[in-house]
């Protein structure tokens, strides 16, 4: 039997990881920048230009939107550690997509780096 850790460590064997650095460097040429994470934790604060499609959803995400169909565009997904963002690019590679990218350690290690975030506002009640 499996582990979720075998899982990742499979799906990391399979797929093309970038430092927060080289994640950095590419944002001005990949086409999509998807946030795997739960929608709270996106509320929290992701990379900007991030999208939120969480790991749970993705595929279904990727096949139900017409603008996301495009399997020549150039991805590059991210989650907390990595863990989410490997099975997810191994799912994007499944289904068709060509160029798709994880940010190895995710936005734990983006954030370690000292590279920007986006930290909504929250609203103001007083």
């Amino acid at each position: 039997m499996k582990t979720a850790h075998d899982l990742v460590a499979d799906a990391k064997a399979k797929i093309h990881e970038v430092t927060p650095a080289e994640a950095e460097a590419s944002l001005a040429d990949i086409d999509l920048l998807i946030d795997v994470r739960e929608p709270e934790e996106f509320r929290e604060d992701h990379l900007p230009g991030a999208v939120n499609i969480p790991r749970g959803m993705l595929e279904f995400k990727l096949t139900a939107d017409p603008d996301l169909e495009d399997r020549t565009r150039r991805v590059l997904v991210y989650c907390k550690t990595s863990g989410r963002a490997a099975l997810s690019a191994v799912a994007m590679q499944e289904m068709g997509y060509l160029h798709v990218a994880s940010i190895a350690g995710g936005i734990d290690a983006w954030r370690e780096a000292g590279k920007a975030l986006v930290k909504p506002a929250l609203p103001d009640f007083e």
